[in-house]
């Protein structure tokens, strides 16, 4: 199909543009394609993580270091998706490393107690003002999982509200409506930002209500934060109503030292956290007052068993306490979060030297792309637009030597430089000087998926 240009050069048609962008995508990464193939026949989709894959096909990345990735065609890359916001180290942080090497040299798997589990759990108990006592696991999806049975097996009651948009892991997910494999608890699912609506159906549900479970900033569903007065009514519609508050701060614990939590001023009953706390290693942990978490206590009769063979795994202890001792202080944070906030400012600010319909969400360091300009509160708000814009805007960027997501999300690693922001926002301004008239005429289309039901429905 030949290229429709204006005088000036610009695609005049997104069917163009996209096919110009992909045609040299494909053409420079032979040896990704070849990887994709070969991953098909033993991998359904070539991948074990199903938001690693993009069409065409994806990079295969070898190796990285620092900020920079390299993948099998040779190709170079700066690093802004930081692996979703758990590779916040950047890739081989000296200090990670030093860790690393000397918990493969003392020997990694004990099978039994070490000293390793009380240093990394005081370190988040001093980090966490609402965190008097905590317990590891493997990820965040698992963190979720323990914070629910918790709640349900303290309180006696079995019903969990949710919210539309939220992603709690792998298996408890809310998008425009509820994954199939998600786990078969009672789900009451509520409209997010929407303090009273939420009120509303906290007090409905009371007596067989065990718990909300919140992201203070909802991450996979575009990086939008949640109101400070919606987070302030579900914490006393809950204490009103004796249901407990789970804070999903697997994200938005790294915008400030005390997470979100200590930003507003808001104290949950139950914290969960992952990504970044086991310093790039897999990790997750859930945590609270001691009044709740000592239920966990074995010498106590009656104790709630929770195993895990990796839970206490050297690797991730012995990293995660480094980083949080020695890199991740809260100064680095507050710094990391400015960063992110003055990338954001930039970025949006091109909206306006444009005119298109663009805009970047987050908190801190992390943040989502959107083509629209209308104010973004909830998964509600989001258009559905043509996918092919973001196919075209993540392929520019890889050509233009910025890793990023095909959704638009980014998260900042602690060894990305001014300059690296600076880069990837000049080639944003490029794209949209390029692009930007495609994004008020790319056809709306109706979303892949459809709502959970209304408002208050149950799953």
């Amino acid at each position: 199909m030949a290229t429709k240009l204006d005088v000036s050069g610009r695609n005049l048609d997104l069917e163009s543009a996209v096919d110009e962008v992909k045609a040299r995508y494909v053409s420079a990464n032979p040896a990704s394609r070849a990887q994709y193939e070969r991953a098909k026949q033993s991998l359904p989709g070539g991948n074990t993580r199903t938001g690693m894959f993009y069409t065409p096909f994806p990079l295969a990345i070898e190796k990285a270091a620092g900020a920079t990735l390299i993948d099998v065609d040779g190709h170079t890359y700066t690093d802004f998706v930081g692996d979703f916001s758990a590779g916040l180290y950047g890739h081989s942080h000296p200090v990670i490393r030093e860790a690393l090497m000397a918990a493969l040299d003392d020997g990694m798997a004990y099978g039994s107690s070490s000293p390793y589990e009380e240093r990394l759990a005081t370190l988040v108990c001093a980090r966490f003002s609402s965190i008097e006592q905590v317990r590891f696991t493997n990820s965040g999806t698992e963190a979720n999982t323990m914070a629910l049975v918790t709640a349900r097996a303290v309180s006696g009651k079995d019903l969990v509200m949710v919210f539309e948009g939220a992603y709690h892991g792998g298996t408890i997910y809310f998008g425009r409506k509820s994954a199939p494999i998600n786990m078969p608890f009672p789900f009451l699912i509520a409209p997010y930002n929407d303090p009273e609506e939420a009120t509303r159906l906290i007090a409905e549900n009371a007596d067989r209500l065990a718990c909300v479970l919140a992201e203070p900033m909802q991450g996979a569903s575009g990086a939008i934060p949640g109101d400070v007065d919606f987070l302030r009514a579900l914490r006393e519609a809950c204490t009103a109503h004796g249901v407990l508050l789970i804070f999903d701060e697997v994200m938005t614990s790294r915008v400030a030292p005390n997470g979100r939590q200590g930003q507003l001023g808001i104290t949950p009953d139950l914290t969960t956290l992952g990504k970044y706390i086991g310093g790039g290693i897999s990790c997750g942990a859930f945590g609270g007052p001691a009044e709740i978490m000592s239920r966990y206590d074995p010498s106590k009769p009656g104790a709630f068993v929770h195993h895990g063979t990796f839970n206490n795994n050297v690797l991730m202890l012995r990293a995660g306490a480094a980083g949080l001792e020695k890199v991740f202080t809260p100064e680095v944070q507050v710094a990391l979060s400015e960063s992110g906030i003055a990338l954001r400012d930039a970025l949006n600010g091109l909206a306006a030297k444009h005119g298109a319909p663009f805009q970047v969400t987050g908190l801190g360091s992390i943040m989502t792309i959107h083509f629209q300009s209308e104010p973004l509160r909830s998964i509600r708000d989001i258009q559905p637009r043509d996918e092919r814009l973001r196919q075209l805007l993540h392929l520019y960027l890889i050509d233009k030597g910025f890793f990023t997501t095909r959704r638009g999300y980014m998260a900042l690693s602690l060894l990305i430089t001014e300059a690296d922001c600076a880069g990837l926002t000049q080639a944003i301004d490029d794209f949209l000087a390029h692009h930007g008239h495609l994004l008020d005429t790319a056809p709306e289309e109706a979303p892949v998926d459809v709502w959970p039901a209304a408002a208050g429905a149950t799953t």
